[in-house]
């Protein structure tokens, strides 16, 4: 049985894995975490039994106490590997030293999930923990894809682009191994990869978690020159320049409104909508840079909680994007199927539910096999070494 925690900025959740098999045999989700928590026990919203009003540790300790089994490995969600890491590895103090150096790179994500790393080390002592990165599933692109223009001392000490959404990414490129894939990861934070034959080929997030597309309270890309022009002319600080492109900025920010496209798309004021044409629209430029990245378009693949329920954003994505040949079905759309592709349409456009559990899960489980697997060769053979003496 593998536990899988995957923290997010105010969310946990949390599953259960049998080797091998494709869905949890328990799964539960805390949202809201440091407000007015709620818990979802296996897609059943459980108003009787609220966690506690504390961060992640606390959360993750509360919900170490009610597994309804006893793991043998834990998977963990980690947003950045840094340069470092680019594949999953098993966890000990001085990889945690190192992924508490990269706070800094990811300050909404890599706390958290620090923190339940050391909540399962403290109550489950020595079960084997796993890190899973979402920063590694791109760093199989080319050289220049990772590349700023930038002096080279600055990108030798790894001023490069990392791309997030990783685990997300590596999830659908295991569902569409080959051709040409075009991923959007649309949810509350939200990114595009370029994916051909299951490799990452380019991504729009960079060094950071805020470069890339419009999301939902993070502006995406903008001028440095308007940064600069923010300290410099206006007297914002840095911390107050952060704070307002990761926080007031995105759907946010534009619609003055809300950060989440249902209450948006319910709206009447035109700044909703105005909202979700510019999220739309940034969606389909970058989609343009990435398509000339991978030489042509396959199959585009939404995913992520706006990418799986809000149609009307895939609608206006597809119609931006119809000179690839991408004809949309309306009423397939209208109903979030798995294929929502016209018969007409050139490219495949398809919806996959996100799971970066069972990714973590896939990860976590390999990676205990091969160490399994590497001690009971070592036994073997020195018991054969035993048996020549």
């Amino acid at each position: 049985m593998i536990l899988v925690l995957n923290a997010g900025s105010s969310s946990l959740r949390c599953a259960l894995f049998q080797p091998g098999a494709d869905v949890p045999s328990w799964r539960a989700h805390i949202a809201n975490i440091g407000n007015e928590p709620r818990l979802v026990v296996d897609g059943i919203a459980k108003d009787d039994e609220l966690p506690p009003h504390g961060d992640h540790a606390e959360i993750a300790r509360w919900l170490l106490g009610r597994l309804p089994a006893a793991p043998k490995a834990a998977g963990h969600r980690i947003v950045h590997g840094g340069l470092r890491y680019g594949a999953p590895l098993r966890l000990n103090a001085k990889v945690v030293a190192e992924l508490e150096r990269l706070i800094p790179l990811a300050p909404a994500h890599q706390p958290q999930a620090l923190a339940c790393i050391r909540t399962v080390t403290e109550i489950l002592l020595d079960l084997p923990q796993v890190a899973c990165f979402d920063t590694a599933f791109h760093r199989s692109q080319d050289r220049l894809a990772q590349l700023y223009p930038l002096p080279h001392p600055l990108i030798d000490e790894g001023f490069i682009r990392f791309g997030f959404h990783g685990l997300s990414y590596s999830h659908v490129a295991r569902l569409f191994p080959h051709g040409k894939v075009l991923a959007a990861h649309l949810g509350h934070g939200a990114s595009l990869c370029a994916i051909r034959d299951g490799r990452s080929v380019a991504t729009t997030m960079g060094f950071t978690t805020l470069d890339g597309l419009m999301m939902g309270t993070r502006s995406g890309s903008v001028d440095p020159g308007l940064v600069l022009h923010l300290i410099r002319e206006r007297g914002l600080s840095p911390d107050a320049v952060a704070t307002l492109l990761n926080q007031q900025s995105g759907l946010l920010g534009v619609s003055g409104i809300s950060d989440d496209v249902r209450v948006l798309e319910a709206s009447v004021d035109p700044k909703a909508h105005e909202a979700l044409a510019l999220f739309a629209y940034r969606i389909v430029r970058e989609a343009g840079s990435l398509i000339a990245a991978l030489g042509g378009l396959d199959t585009l693949v939404f995913t992520g909680g706006i990418g799986e329920h809000s149609a009307r954003v895939r609608a206006a994505i597809c119609r931006g994007l119809a000179f690839t040949g991408i004809a949309l079905d309306t009423d397939a759309n209208a109903s979030n199927a798995a294929v929502i592709g016209d018969q007409s349409s050139t490219v495949q456009v398809r919806i996959v539910p996100a799971d970066e559990e069972r990714e973590i899960a896939c990860m976590t489980g390999s990676l205990i096999r091969e160490f399994l697997d590497a001690g009971s060769a070592g036994e073997t053979a020195l018991a054969r070494s035993k048996a020549r003496l």
